[in-house]
């Protein structure tokens, strides 16, 4: 059984998916969500799941990510996770942090990688034309949303869709694709996930 611990920075909705989905005869399980704000509200959600949340508060550590990432990196070790899963963490990774966790950590990024890495991808979408948009979960590498991909899901964009009606419906797809990603990265199962 692998042991999986989740990064967030909110309020968790794709952390909550990630560990409901871990039950039954899923080869993971959820053993610490980790935000790195007090008042993330995903805080309160994972512990009435009955897992086990804490954070790093981020601001005592301004102009020195090394050290909030080495701080970050001891509390998950203190919950010995397999896999690590960036759920909606806004917190750009060093790649001295990202090395230790080399092919063991997975991120949900809402674009249809590799357009749109960074911020605004749903109004970046709809300024661009696109027909589509969508989500990718990928293993994270030192270069920012990059990686191998995973899986990918596809949402058409409507005329009238604005930003945040797009991201609505890419965050619908992002609580179906990043289960399904994790179920097979945690079986062993690199192969890549499309709905």
């Amino acid at each position: 059984m692998k042991r999986v611990a989740v990064l967030i920075s909110g309020g968790g909705s794709n952390m909550v998916a990630l560990a409901e989905s871990m039950k039954g005869d899923h080869p993971a399980r959820p053993v610490l969500v980790l935000a790195n704000s007090a008042d993330a509200g995903g805080l309160d959600k994972a512990r009435g799941l009955g897992i086990e949340a804490d954070h790093v508060d981020h601001r005592p550590f301004k102009g020195d990510r090394a050290a909030f990432e080495d701080v970050l990196h001891d509390r998950l070790m203190q919950a010995r996770p397999d896999i690590l899963c960036l759920a909606g963490f806004m917190r750009v990774l060093t790649e001295g942090f990202v090395s230790r966790w080399q092919g063991r950590m997975l991120n949900i990024h809402p674009s249809l990688l590799p357009k749109y890495r960074g911020l605004h991808t749903h109004a970046r979408a709809i300024e661009a034309g696109d027909r589509e948009h969508g989500c990718t979960v990928h293993e994270v590498t030192p270069a920012l949303d990059d990686g191998p991909i995973l899986g990918q899901a596809r949402v058409p964009i409507q005329p009238g869709d604005t930003a945040e009606t797009l991201a609505a419906k890419v965050l619908e797809q992002e609580h179906r694709l990043y289960p399904a990603c994790l179920r097979r990265f945690a079986a062993g199962d690199r192969s890549r996930v499309d709905l």
